[in-house]
């Protein structure tokens, strides 16, 4: 196995007033189309519901700007942020971006939350082995393209 190194790095704040107009008053709308079942039971009860649900919301499209992978019908549904035994937050991907995180070489995923009043920010980096990060530059990097 080759050496680690960084397969994607994705970056995304959210304001949380414009989420929580988003959100509304229901878990059918907006919510139920972008979080799973276990990450609305996860975030019901805290009083900060909005900020931790916008955090969140940041990962998932962190998540997806790393992998390159880019927002399509289901895909926010396909991250899914679930809590380590001590906490800390995990990705957990399913249905199709499973797959594509496999043959871009992606063996660990790392995240970190973060919001304040009026922000919520999420960083995700994407690990994986430098043989399939080699074959992922050729052929997404034609050319002399950086």
């Amino acid at each position: 196995m080759g050496a680690g190194v960084i397969i994607g790095i994705g970056l995304d704040i959210v304001e949380t007033t414009r989420f929580a107009r988003a959100l509304g008053s229901t878990e059918e709308g907006f919510a139920g189309r972008v979080f799973t079942a276990r990450e609305l039971m996860a975030c019901a009860s805290r009083a900060d519901r909005v900020q931790a649900l916008a955090a969140r919301f940041a990962a998932k499209e962190a998540c997806l700007k790393a992998l390159r992978a880019g927002i399509r019908q289901g895909a926010l549904r396909q991250v899914e942020l679930v809590s380590a035994p001590g906490g800390a937050p995990e990705i957990r991907l399913l249905g199709a971006l499973v797959e594509q995180a496999r043959e871009s070489g992606v063996r660990t995923a790392h995240v970190s939350l973060s919001h304040q009043q009026g922000f919520a920010a999420a960083v995700v980096i994407l690990e994986g082995t430098r043989s399939a990060a080699l074959a992922l530059e050729t052929t997404s990097m034609p050319g002399d393209t950086w």
